[in-house]
């Protein structure tokens, strides 16, 4: 997972940058908006830290102690990240609601106003690249990065109009009211990557897509007289897992029983990379072999009573 560091320091180098920018203009302006970004700022540099330590923690291979690998910890870095956002939304209402009971004049907006500009687009190269290098590997950690700083550029583009009506219209209550929508916005993004986290760490199933495609992958290399069910499946960051009991004729060889499973394997492989799949074999003609699972009564498939009689196929 080295390669997908860079990334993460490209944002922790942004969060230093943009820290900086926009707390000098909140100085110069004394804009509560421009308060509410340079807050967030100092929100995405502890996200950025925790993100990175986190895909570390990630990268280490399987051990003793955790034969699954490591990676699970993209959902808590997740949910860190949607907890940070949140307690930005909650400082940015506080502070918005004081500066509503007590207007304050501000300054220098035109230089504030470039300020949070260049900020902005700063925050919004670094969260593209995130997104995409994010998407491209099933890296959480990054995507969940890259929103984060996509709220940071909705809250400067925020900011930016706010300030730019503050100067036109004079009514200073306009720099308040923008900076609670932002506050709003933040926290929906904030509640998603919550979300997100919560079932990760519950072991949600891979998409319906993903199950879909599984599925017909695995069908396709079933012969006569076969079949399989209780698929389960579960994502650990950037890995997928999947498992399922196949079902065969009780008189074939252990031969013929790996070489389906095999085929498979290699099946499921092609059309969905990065799958771990575990297979568990029972004998079709047994009764018990259809009554093992309390998937069976909620997934598709055959029933019960649609067991084969008889099945003596080869695949």
């Amino acid at each position: 997972m080295k390669h997908l560091r860079f990334p993460l320091y490209l944002s922790i180098a942004a969060a230093l940058l943009t820290i900086g920018l926009k707390t000098g203009s909140w100085l110069l302006t004394g804009s509560v908006g421009l308060l509410s970004d340079a807050l967030e700022s100092g929100i995405n540099l502890l996200a950025a830290v925790a993100a990175y330590i986190a895909l570390w923690y990630a990268s280490r291979p399987a051990d003793l102690g955790h034969t699954y690998g490591h990676e699970k910890i993209e959902f808590f870095s997740s949910g860190l990240e949607g907890g940070l956002i949140m307690i930005a939304a909650i400082d940015i209402v506080n502070t918005s609601i004081q500066r509503l009971i007590h207007p304050v004049e501000l300054e220098s907006l035109g230089i504030g106003t470039l300020i949070c500009i260049v900020a902005a687009g700063i925050n919004l190269v670094v969260a593209q690249i995130l997104l995409r290098v994010g998407r491209k590997h099933g890296s959480i950690i990054l995507e969940a990065d890259g929103h984060h700083l996509m709220t940071d550029v909705w809250t400067s583009v925020g900011v930016v109009a706010a300030l730019g009506l503050v100067a036109w219209t004079k009514w200073l209550w306009l720099d308040p009211i923008i900076a609670l929508a932002i506050a709003a916005n933040i926290a929906r993004t904030g509640f998603v990557l919550i979300r997100r986290s919560f079932q990760g760490l519950m072991d949600a199933a891979l998409s319906d897509d993903e199950v879909a495609t599984l599925r017909a992958a695995i069908q396709e290399k079933l012969p006569a007289g076969t079949a399989y069910h209780a698929l389960r499946t579960r994502r650990g960051g950037t890995r997928k897992f999947a498992d399922f009991h196949l079902l065969v004729p009780g008189n074939w060889t252990v031969k013929q029983t790996h070489d389906l499973s095999d085929a498979i394997e290699e099946s499921v492989r092609a059309a969905l990379p990065g799958v771990e799949l575990t297979l568990h074999f029972e004998p079709i003609e047994a009764p018990a072999s259809w009554q093992d699972s309390e998937l069976l009564g909620i997934e598709p498939g055959p029933s019960v009573q649609e067991q084969p009689s008889k099945s003596s196929s080869t695949p």
